[in-house]
């Protein structure tokens, strides 16, 4: 069932979780019509999308501080793990911010966005086409699967602020990404592993910066 897969997150809800549910669903039914002609998630993981999708993006949640606000998600593709998020933070003072520059995944990210009701903002760009000056310093950057952790490191360095926390999906090479980024990155980095992946992990990073 699929409240089997979200049942442990619903205590960081901000609604009911049938209401989150419902609007899960809502959502998979989008991923799934537009899924035909825009490949938003691997064609091999959409039978398992609750578990493999939501629960994978849900599961950041735990990480999540009362007072964190403004969220910016680098390459999100599909919304993941942003639009689980922001559905189950909704109508709070959470809003989301998605970078996305492929056209058809602009699309359907606001398109989920406007017929959930999600206090979510779309930039169809890529995040070093940003100015970070004109952009609200993030609370919360996130991102799955976008890029190995050197050069994520670098994406993400333009807008990190002095209180930025860093969630990111990592897999079974995690270690040597991090080892790797430490050669041109400067961070603290806390590991939490995934409820979803036995080979996966959570990074949290803070103090990012250039050596």
């Amino acid at each position: 069932m699929p409240n089997s897969s979200i049942e442990r997150y619903a205590q960081y809800f901000s609604r009911s979780r049938a209401e989150v549910e419902a609007d899960l669903q809502a959502y998979e039914g989008l991923l799934r019509r537009w899924q035909a002609v825009q490949n938003l998630v691997s064609r091999e993981t959409l039978d398992q999308v609750w578990t493999r999708h939501f629960a994978d993006s849900l599961q950041t949640l735990a990480l999540v501080r009362a007072e964190d606000r403004k969220f910016l998600d680098l390459g999100s593709g599909g919304g993941l793990p942003a639009l689980p998020m922001a559905i189950a933070l909704k109508d709070t003072p959470a809003q989301f911010t998605l970078v996305e520059p492929t056209g058809r995944k602009v699309s359907f990210l606001r398109t989920v966005a406007r017929e959930l009701g999600l206090a979510v903002t779309v930039i169809p760009k890529r995040s070093n086409e940003i100015d970070s000056r004109e952009t609200a310093v993030p609370d919360v950057i996130t991102s799955r699967a976008l890029a190995a952790l050197p050069q994520l490191c670098g994406m993400m360095q333009p807008f990190f602020g002095r209180n930025t926390r860093a969630l990111l999906h990592k897999g079974r090479e995690y270690g040597e990404e991090i080892s790797e980024s430490r050669a041109l990155w400067a961070f603290d980095v806390v590991v939490a592993r995934s409820d979803t992946d036995p080979h996966g992990v959570l990074l949290e990073l803070t103090g990012l910066r250039s050596r």
